[in-house]
């Protein structure tokens, strides 16, 4: 990838008196392909509006590709925004819809059909183009708007919680198809999630915010793998997070002593379910709750140490509520926390 192509220097937007984000600062490379994830609230959504124009900053600044656009009118940033609900024109066919914005460019004759139809066909549309959106699935659907915004030819796309109105096998479908075309095309494509598996499904890297700011950029790899914030760590399937201090873990029954030394520098530890170790170790626990997930079994623990959420293999013999059970927290399984709030 190549040097800075999108920058945000601390970036503050607000709605009247009430800041959403504050002092932001986020550099995307030309070619990259970015969520932006986090719960509702977070910020994602408005830093988004921001990048595309819809949005104008308290303080802070935008480049793209060398040029300040921090005050660049929405129809002159020559970026692309693909919306939740799609957006198409109801009376319009496919070809329509994707023509529309270029022939308010002034593009016609040749040229456009040319693009037009490139457009339709690099998502699998090409003998739908007479068809009205009406007629389409939602998946379809999601391709003409994708298709729509491509043929601009934008810097930069943008996509709002792009896979959110489709069923589970058509989203698998459209990550694959959304891969496909951003590889293709090397457009620097940033989306909005709030949905983990799609984030680390789909990105380059992910951008993980919390309360208008950024808790956590890396790899989907570096975020499944090494939360830095018992936010993150809740918010990509730790289930079981607990505070450090002097070495100890903080529960609800006080602090609690782990059987080998904790890493020095960390402030928090994290185990997902399936890194808990049922049937032997040093803590008890009571089944509150079991539920059968096809590969694996799910359990839910009363324990000293507090709720604890567990994941064993289905084929293993099932453990009924009310059964007494020992468990352990292997520290080599940890994931070590640098903040825990």
């Amino acid at each position: 990838m190549s040097d800075t192509y999108l920058q945000l220097d601390k970036l503050t937007l607000a709605y009247g008196d009430t800041v959403a984000v504050k002092d932001l600062d986020l550099t995307i490379s030309k070619g990259e392909l970015v969520a932006l994830l986090g719960p509702s609230g977070c910020g994602k959504t408005t830093t988004m509006r921001s990048i595309a124009g819809l949005l104008n900053p308290s303080s802070g600044r935008i480049t793209l590709d060398g040029s300040d656009i921090t005050r660049v009118s929405a129809n002159k940033r020559n970026i692309g925004l693909v919306f939740q609900s799609y957006a198409l024109f109801p009376h319009l066919t496919v070809y329509e819809n994707v023509a529309f914005g270029l022939r308010l460019k002034g593009i016609g004759g040749q040229d456009l059909d040319a693009r037009v139809n490139a457009g339709i066909k690099s998502v699998g549309l090409a003998s739908f183009a007479a068809r009205k959106p009406t007629e389409l699935s939602g998946g379809q659907q999601q391709r003409v708007a994708l298709a729509r915004s491509m043929v601009m030819e934008p810097k930069v796309l943008l996509l709002d919680e792009p896979l959110s109105n489709l069923d589970a096998r058509l989203r698998l479908e459209m990550r694959a198809e959304l891969q496909r075309v951003q590889k293709e095309t090397g457009v620097t494509m940033i989306f909005v999630t709030h949905d983990q598996i799609e984030a680390l499904a789909l990105a380059d890297r992910i951008v993980v915010m919390l309360n208008g700011g950024i808790e956590q950029i890396g790899t989907p790899e570096e975020i499944y793998n090494q939360p830095v914030s018992a936010f993150v760590a809740d918010f990509v399937g730790f289930e079981n997070v607990f505070a450090l201090e002097n070495g100890k873990l903080v529960t609800p029954q006080g602090p609690i002593e782990l059987h080998a030394p904790a890493p020095q520098a960390a402030k928090g530890l994290a185990w997902r379910p399936r890194m808990v170790v049922l049937g032997s170790g040093p803590f008890q626990g009571t089944v509150r709750g079991t539920s059968f997930a096809g590969n694996t079994r799910e359990y839910l623990l009363d324990t000293p140490l507090g709720p604890i959420k567990a994941e064993v293999d289905a084929a293993l013999p099932s453990h009924p509520i009310g059964s007494s059970l020992s468990f352990d927290l292997p520290l080599v399984a940890a994931a070590p926390l640098s903040r825990y709030r």
